[in-house]
């Protein structure tokens, strides 16, 4: 792979996300047969180009607004068997590399929960640029990456009569994100 140094059309500057427009989502084995999907509710990032080109990427995600449309989990998720949320509010991620691949991208980053640091490679799609409606230049992005919740410290461990556990280990995070660019 070679290292990005051009986004196509994505002038330098700030990208702001657009919570309203964007999403963080996630889904995760659960019973061993079906899928949990959730969101994030509260979230910011920015994506900067700079003036050759170059990108960076940071995003915080608040994991107290975790949404699986359930209080009940979403409060056993919230505590310490899972994201202890108290101690550890947020999650980061902060891209160090943005590499081309094919016609989509990988951003290599450092992604940080409940205190655990690790590197991440996120499959990124380009959707483009769009004058936008009034607040500026709007671009939009896919990306998606699988991740093993015991690498991040959350390694309760649920075990089902049958065999298998409650909740899976591979957590697949997928985004959805427009992104403003400032002072445009």
């Amino acid at each position: 792979m070679t290292t990005l140094n051009a986004l196509p059309l994505l002038a330098a500057g700030t990208w702001t996300i657009d919570p309203v427009h964007s999403s963080v989502g996630f889904s995760v084995r659960h019973l061993m047969v079906s899928k949990v999907r959730g969101e994030f509710t509260d979230f910011s990032g920015a994506i900067v180009v700079a003036e050759d080109g170059t990108p960076s990427v940071s995003a915080e995600i608040a994991v107290d607004s975790i949404d699986t449309r359930n209080d009940q989990r979403d409060a056993h998720i919230r505590s310490a068997d899972f994201f202890d949320a108290e101690k550890f509010p947020q999650a980061t991620f902060v891209s160090t590399s943005v590499d081309a691949d094919g016609d989509d991208y990988v951003v290599h980053g450092d992604f940080t929960l409940k205190g655990v640091t690790r590197p991440v490679d996120l499959k990124l799609e380009f959707n483009g640029v769009n004058p936008g409606m009034g607040q500026g230049p709007v671009a939009g992005f896919e990306a998606s990456t699988v991740l093993n919740r015991k690498d991040f410290g959350i390694d309760i461990e649920m075990p089902l009569e049958t065999g298998g556990t409650v909740v899976g280990d591979k957590i697949t995070i997928t985004l959805e994100i427009e992104a403003v660019q400032s002072g445009a």
